[in-house]
């Protein structure tokens, strides 16, 4: 077993981390404070080519491996979470979802348009559906001409929100023969632009933490989407839903790997610089011990999310079993570490801590969206169970 970067993936690491620092840094709590989509730095990053890192070449995309693709989250979520929620979104939700589930026509109409930095979205979610997407409200009826169909209702939380081009939505289709049922019957995935009639972006969420992550409702109110935009086919939707979220997990988890590892580096540093009673406070044992716990719980947490990584190259790409639990138990570990070490990066810096003068407390801030979004902790467990248990 090799544990050894390649040369690719250590090179796409530090090309990210350079990016993070030199670009990201700078202004990442000021857009915090501000609640600023990073819409300059997002047309910086595009520069890299890694915004098309899950489309293929024939539509203009740079595909990489998926361990580079968690490296990738990480190393922006050390820096910066907000930013690394926006690359997340756009590559795994929305252009992945294309790229796997989309048509000749689809693709070659969509995916040149995102793998050129245009911002892609992603909406399931509504104000009674988050956890059991299936109880979802917003419906979508056959035009009579059958050209178009005609969408209403409202979506929530939608990452990217404002700042998308493109969204991948998902509406009930009325007309379906399960339509109704107890179940998600009817479930329908569509392709909708922002310019279609009907559609406008609503709420925009006032957040605890990724306060520069551009989070709103959608409001569709009779919007005319066209019936070739219905991805796979009508009540096709709830399986690309839930293949996304295998995917998707498992950037949060590199997500909340990469905002442990930047908490636990600025607990380091500040502990190896601040003396107390002579010394270092890194050297004072109850310090030492918080570091020492922290690297452990990092390390554990890397080796779940590259396996998860790893699980869903040679998988879900292969035409193989879904990387259910091996993503669910990724999001789950690294999710819970995110929190455990930035709440002790806090604690470390004192009162220091507490205040913006560092990013400990955004980093804190950040690291508990992890445990609630793609599913929370409690719905990880639940999933890692029925997997255990089908195969007993």
């Amino acid at each position: 077993m090799d544990f050894k970067e390649t040369d690719e993936q250590a090179m796409i690491r530090q090309m990210v981390r350079d990016f993070a620092e030199e670009v990201l840094a700078p202004t990442a709590a000021l857009r915090d404070k501000e609640q600023r989509p990073p819409l300059d730095e997002w047309e910086s990053f595009c520069q890299l080519g890694l915004q098309s890192m899950t489309i293929p070449e024939e539509y203009g995309g740079n595909p990489i491996d998926d361990i580079s693709e968690a490296i990738v989250v990480e190393e922006l979520a050390r820096v910066d979470a907000s930013f690394s929620v926006m690359f997340c979104v756009h590559v795994g939700l929305c252009a992945a979802t294309i790229s796997i589930h989309g048509d000749d026509g689809q693709k070659t109409k969509y995916l040149p348009r995102l793998a050129a930095g245009e911002v892609g979205a992603y909406s399931l979610s509504e104000a009674g559906s988050g956890t059991d997407a299936a109880a979802m409200s917003c419906t979508a009826k056959l035009s009579e001409d059958g050209a178009h169909y005609i969408l209403n209702g409202e979506k929530m939380w939608v990452t990217n929100g404002s700042s998308a081009g493109i969204y991948v939505l998902f509406a009930k289709d009325v007309d379906h023969p399960e339509y109704g049922s107890r179940s998600h019957g009817g479930t329908t995935a569509f392709i909708v632009e922002k310019g279609f009639d009907g559609f406008s972006v609503g709420k925009k969420e006032d957040k605890l933490g990724i306060r520069s992550s551009d989070t709103c409702s959608l409001v569709l109110k009779d919007c005319k989407v066209p019936v070739e935009n219905v991805l796979r086919g009508a009540g096709e939707g709830f399986p690309i839903a839930m293949n996304a979220l295998d995917n998707s997990r498992i950037g949060i988890a590199a997500q909340a790997l990469g905002i442990a590892q930047g908490a636990y580096e600025t607990a380091l540093d500040y502990a190896q610089q601040r003396t107390t009673f002579g010394k270092s406070i890194s050297r004072h044992q109850s310090i030492g011990n918080y570091l020492a716990d922290m690297a452990t719980k990092i390390s554990a947490a890397r080796l779940v999310v590259y396996k998860a990584s790893w699980a869903k190259q040679q998988h879900y790409h292969a035409g193989g079993p879904r990387h259910t639990m091996e993503a669910s138990m990724a999001k789950l570990l690294a999710g819970d570490t995110a929190m455990w070490v930035a709440e002790r990066a806090v604690q470390v810096l004192g009162g220091y801590g507490y205040t913006t003068d560092f990013p400990a407390e955004r980093f804190f801030r950040d690291a508990k969206i992890t445990q609630i979004y793609e599913g929370t902790q409690e719905v990880q467990r639940i999933v890692i169970n029925r997997s255990i248990s089908s195969k007993n």
